[in-house]
């Protein structure tokens, strides 16, 4: 058996008709909102769960958008922060985003699981935007959102990254909850 020497992970086509790349996204709501459209667009069209994601420069240019794409890509880190991660470090040339002293914004449409916190440790972004909270994910669907530090809040602002919660939460929720009444489990 040989080994694989390349990783192949893909997002939707469908991706192009939402994302406005042209467009500044400068309200918080602004960036929250397009994740959250991709979430719902993600699982209309049965391409994974219900979480979207997207990387901003500090004056509102998409960077990259990722989708939860854990089942289709059998890959069980291809979360939609991950893979807007990896997307913006690929078309940034670089695993620590602000390393060329720009500002990096991650807009997200529910709070980041243990892994995803994980990644926005080091990824190189400095403010944090989420939609609904992990209490919701749970709530609403059968994801375990796995563990964080207590003060997970607090650690990310240590490290410099600012943190804003519950921007369009409802909008959110709705999707999480049109999910988890949908029987679907990704």
């Amino acid at each position: 058996m040989t080994l694989p020497l390349q990783i192949h992970l893909t997002l939707p086509p469908w991706l192009g008709d939402i994302v406005d790349t042209s467009k500044r996204y400068v309200t918080d709501e602004e960036r929250v909102g397009l994740a959250i459209a991709l979430s719902s667009h993600n699982i209309e069209h049965n391409h994974g769960g219900p979480f979207g994601a997207a990387v901003f420069t500090g004056d509102g240019r998409v960077v990259s958008v990722g989708v939860n794409r854990v089942v289709p890509q059998t890959c069980s880190v291809a979360h939609a922060e991950m893979m807007a991660y990896m997307a913006a470090q690929q078309r940034m040339a670089s695993f620590r985003l602000n390393a060329d002293g720009g500002r990096y914004i991650l807009a997200t449409s529910a709070q980041p699981c243990c892994q995803c916190y994980g990644a926005t440790v080091w990824a190189g972004v400095d403010e944090l935007l989420i939609g609904a909270r992990s209490e919701d994910v749970e709530e609403l669907t059968e994801f375990d959102e796995g563990p964080l530090p207590a003060d997970w809040v607090g650690e990310l602002e240590r490290r410099g990254i600012a943190v804003r919660r519950d921007i369009l939460r409802e909008q959110a929720r709705t999707v999480l909850a049109t999910y988890g009444a949908s029987g679907q489990s990704y």
